[in-house]
């Protein structure tokens, strides 16, 4: 069984994707601090992540993620 994205993105909303086998998770957050902060936690846990950016309607902005170091 194949399954697909069903959702569209927000516009002004933070995206990044936890990498988990089978299925990778997308997670957003309406602003960039509760983003970046979720972003480090999940960092710290050991899970592979990856920062998207902040969704314009188009394309992702804003694509370079944070730092794990950065308090």
């Amino acid at each position: 069984m194949r399954f697909s994205k069903n959702f569209s993105p927000g516009k002004g909303k933070y995206y990044f994707t936890i990498k988990s086998i089978p299925n990778n998770i997308t997670i957003y957050r309406k602003n960039k601090d509760a983003a970046a902060s979720a972003f480090k936690r999940y960092m710290k846990a050991g899970k592979e992540v990856e920062w998207l950016g902040k969704w314009d309607g188009k394309k992702f902005t804003e694509s370079t993620p944070p730092s794990v170091l950065a308090a």
